[in-house]
């Protein structure tokens, strides 16, 4: 088997297995893939940080990529910060895609890796050309998202009492609203 089809069966693995693209088809998982684009990293070498636009998802082809949440203030001290390791085959940043969030977290490469991106200007061309598939990706967006904002809310609830779990979703919606984001 030639290096190049090797190379696409690996990456057609990956996508295919993904949660984020679990109710498409495959020939509808074949297009999403065909919109993904192959990034090579160096070891300590950052995708994205804290607070930027999100762009995009990844989905790890091969390498190890780590999820950083600075405590304190915004540095690079390692011994400041907590993650979780992420693995071939595993994703990350796919609520970047439906909504315009800024990023939660800093990704880091721990090792050499190699990732597919599948950013916005993808999923427009996906949107244009295939309508049926993006409303089946953005329909698990918005699940993994409400399921997102339930267990925040719970947290809340937990944390302090139900009035201030509502008082902040309720915030959140109006704020969204005023600025005339929820057109």
């Amino acid at each position: 088997m030639s290096k190049k089809l090797k190379r696409l069966r690996n990456q057609a693995q990956i996508v295919f297995n993904s949660r984020f693209i679990k109710n498409l088809s495959a020939a509808e998982r074949f297009e999403f893939l065909q919109l993904c684009h192959r990034r090579t990293y160096k070891e300590g070498e950052y995708v994205f940080y804290r607070n930027d636009p999100g762009t995009g998802m990844y989905f790890i082809e091969d390498g190890t990529v780590e999820l950083t949440f600075n405590i304190g203030e915004e540095s690079d001290d390692q011994q400041d910060s907590e993650g979780f390791l992420l693995e071939t085959s595993d994703s990350f940043g796919a609520l970047s895609i439906g909504y315009n969030l800024r990023r939660r977290s800093s990704a880091r490469c721990v090792t050499d890796s190699t990732l597919l991106g599948f950013f916005k200007p993808d999923f427009e061309l996906l949107m244009e050309r295939h309508p049926q598939i993006a409303v089946k990706f953005l329909q698990t967006l918005s699940n993994i998202a409400l399921r997102q904002l339930e267990r925040a809310t719970n947290k809340i609830e937990e944390l302090s009492d139900p009035y201030t779990a509502i008082k902040i979703e309720f915030e959140a919606y109006y704020e969204q609203s005023d600025s005339g984001e929820l057109n």
